[in-house]
C-alpha cells in the first residue's frame, strides 16, 4: 500500500467549504486537481471533479462536514475531509477528526467475532445460552425473556445476520418497552441492535475480557487504527467533530463512557478506511472466514430496512439478490457482489460499500443528520454506483419533493 500522508494545510474553496486532503501521497495545500481515481465503469474522476461534487452537495444538502475515502485495487487511493468540525470555532474537519461511527461499530465487532470463530473460541451455530454460566433470563437485561424458551434457539450466526427475532431496540418496540422475541429465531431478517448487544454479552463471557480491551488488542492495534476506540478517550479532545441536527444545531461530540458493540465506536475516516481496506483484502482473517462473513445468510424481502419487524414484503430487490451476511448487507450488480453498511445516529450519518471483484469501495462519514440525503448522488457521481438499494435503506435525497 502506498503511504498516505495527510496534508495539514486547509483550503477554503469558493463554496466556503474547508478541505483537508491526502491523495496518493502528498497533496500540497490547495491542490485539488491531482490524479484522480477510477470508477466502477472504468471511467476516471479527477481530484478537482471530486472536490466540486462534494463541496456542491455539502452546500445543497446542508451537510456540515464529510470525511471521504475511496478504495481502488484494494488500497486507499483517495482520502479527504470537507467542511467543518466545529461551527462555533470555525474549525476544519480533518481526516484525523474523531467522529461517531454509529452502526459502523457492528461490522468492526463482527470482524472480532470472526477472529474468535477462527481460533475456536466461539461456534456460530452453538446456542448462545450454552456459553453462559446461568440462564439468560437471570441477567437483568434479559429478565423479560423468562417466559419464552425460544431464546435457547438463538445462535451467534442469527445475532450477526439479524435473524434472531429480537427488536432493534426494546424502547421502540412496544408501549411497555420490554424485550420480546417477535418471531421464530432464524426465520427472517429484521435488523436488531439488541441482538448485537446480546452477542457482546456472549463474547465478554467467553473471553472473560471487556469489549473495549478486546477490540483494541485484536482489531484496532493490528490494523493501525490509532485514533479509534470503543469509548471516548482524552486524546480525542484535540481533534474531534461535533454532530449537527437537521437544522444545523450542534449536538456536540458523543463522549460515550462504556463499550457498546452496536454503536459506541469512535473513529476517523482515515482509520475506518484502513478497516475497510483490511476487510476488502482479508487482512487478519483466513480466506474461508472472510468468505463466510460476506456470504448470504438471509435473503431480504422486506419493503424497508426500518422500522424492523414489519411483515410487508416486496420483490423489488430480487434483481440484486439483496441479502444479509454476518453483519454486512449484500447485493449483486453487473460488477459482482457488493457488501455495505450504514451507520446512523443523531447528528451522524455514515455509509460504506465495496465491490468485491472490482476491489473498489467508498467510505462516507458525515457529522450531520442530513448526511444520508446526499448519499445517492455521491455514489452515482464518484463511483458510478446506481445499484445501492436506496429506497430499501430509505435514503431520501436532499432535493426530493416534499422533504
Amino acid at each position: 500500500m502506498k503511504t498516505l500522508i495527510v496534508c495539514a494545510a486547509v483550503l477554503v474553496v469558493a463554496a466556503g467549504v474547508a478541505v483537508v486532503s491526502s491523495i496518493r501521497g502528498v497533496a500540497a495545500a490547495g491542490e485539488s486537481n491531482v490524479a484522480g481515481v477510477r470508477r466502477l465503469d472504468g471511467s476516471a474522476i479527477t481530484g478537482a471533479q471530486i472536490d466540486a461534487t462534494v463541496t456542491s452537495l455539502l452546500a445543497a444538502g446542508k451537510v456540515t462536514g464529510l470525511g471521504l475515502a475511496i478504495l481502488e485495487d484494494g488500497k486507499i487511493a483517495y482520502l479527504k475531509a470537507y467542511g467543518i468540525r466545529d461551527k462555533e470555532k470555525n474549525l476544519a474537519l480533518t481526516t484525523d477528526s474523531v467522529m461517531s461511527a454509529a452502526s459502523f461499530t457492528k461490522v468492526a465487532f463482527a470482524y472480532l467475532v470472526m477472529k474468535l470463530v477462527e481460533d475456536g473460541t466461539l461456534n456460530l451455530d452453538r446456542p448462545m445460552f450454552e456459553y453462559l454460566p446461568k440462564p439468560l433470563p437471570e441477567y437483568e437485561n434479559y429478565k423479560d425473556l423468562a417466559g419464552d424458551p425460544r431464546y435457547k434457539k438463538i445462535t451467534a450466526r442469527m445475532l450477526l445476520s439479524h435473524t434472531s427475532g429480537l427488536p432493534n431496540w426494546r424502547r421502540f418496540s412496544d408501549d411497555e418497552k420490554k424485550l420480546r422475541i417477535y418471531f421464530e429465531p432464524g426465520a427472517r431478517f429484521s435488523y436488531s441492535g439488541e441482538g448485537i448487544d446480546l452477542l457482546q454479552l456472549e463474547v465478554e463471557t467467553i473471553t472473560k475480557k471487556g469489549l473495549k480491551e478486546l477490540m483494541a488488542a485484536r482489531v484496532f492495534a493490528p490494523l493501525g487504527m490509532g485514533r479509534t476506540s470503543m469509548t471516548w478517550e482524552p486524546q480525542f479532545e484535540d481533534d474531534h467533530a461535533n454532530g449537527y441536527d437537521e437544522h444545523g444545531n450542534s449536538l456536540g461530540p458523543q463522549r460515550r463512557p462504556s463499550a457498546d458493540a452496536a454503536g459506541s465506536m469512535k473513529t476517523t475516516v482515515a482509520d475506518f478506511a484502513k478497516f475497510m481496506q483490511a476487510v476488502m483484502n482479508g487482512t487478519g482473517l483466513r480466506r474461508e472466514t472472510r468468505e463466510l462473513m460476506l456470504s448470504p445468510q438471509a435473503r431480504i424481502s422486506s419493503v424497508h430496512e426500518f422500522p424492523p419487524l414489519k411483515t410487508e414484503t416486496t420483490h423489488a430487490n430480487d434483481g440484486i439478490r439483496l441479502s444479509y451476511g454476518l453483519a454486512w448487507g449484500l447485493y449483486w450488480s453487473p460488477y459482482g457482489k457488493a457488501f455495505f453498511k450504514e451507520g446512523s445516529d443523531d447528528g451522524w450519518r455514515n455509509y460504506t460499500v465495496c465491490f468485491d471483484e472490482k476491489r473498489m469501495g467508498i467510505v462516507i462519514m458525515t457529522s450531520s443528520s442530513n448526511g444520508e440525503g446526499i448519499y445517492e448522488e455521491l455514489l452515482e457521481k464518484l463511483q458510478r454506483n446506481t445499484f445501492t438499494p436506496v429506497e430499501w435503506e430509505q435514503f431520501v435525497p436532499y432535493n426530493a419533493a416534499g422533504k
